[in-house]
């Protein structure tokens, strides 16, 4: 969960101050590589170490979430304060921040019936947005598409 204004203990310098403000800029999680790109073709001269040691004290720090891809990269997003999970874009990262009551009533059910106090858990789900889902349906559709080559074949 993220934490209003600036974290205790977290120093305010121009690479933070940077990486921030394309943090608030994004619809979805980035990646440390892709805010550096990103930052560079801006013109700031930030290194990648850089980057991801701000990321990683925004993080020890609350002020970003972080989550793990399928290919186990760290990917980042300042989000709300309140507990939520995320549905995040395979493709394009768009992220939507959702809450489940019933997330929370299994997870502490699931916790006691085991004999666990003082549950917390991580729920991420990952799928394709919309959008990028009619992209994919339309490169099938398209001639020389996997669809189109299926069709040949019968």
């Amino acid at each position: 969960m993220t934490t209003p204004g600036k974290p205790i203990g977290v120093r305010s310098t121009r690479q933070r101050s940077a990486i921030s403000a394309l943090l608030d800029e994004s619809k979805g999680f980035r990646s440390a590589q892709d805010l550096h790109a990103e930052l560079r073709e801006r013109g700031d001269t930030i290194g990648l170490t850089t980057v991801y040691r701000t990321l990683q004290s925004m993080a020890d720090a609350e002020a970003v979430d972080v989550l793990r891809t399928d290919s186990g990269e760290l990917i980042f997003r300042k989000c709300s304060d309140s507990h939520h999970h995320h549905l995040v874009c395979r493709a394009c990262g768009f992220t939507v921040e959702v809450e489940e009551p019933g997330v929370e009533v299994w997870a502490q059910k699931a916790g006691r019936a085991h004999g666990f106090t003082d549950v917390s858990h991580t729920v991420e789900l990952f799928g394709l947005c919309a959008e990028c889902a009619a992209g994919t349906e339309d490169r099938l559709r398209a001639p020389g598409g996997a669809a189109s080559a299926a069709a040949d074949s019968d």
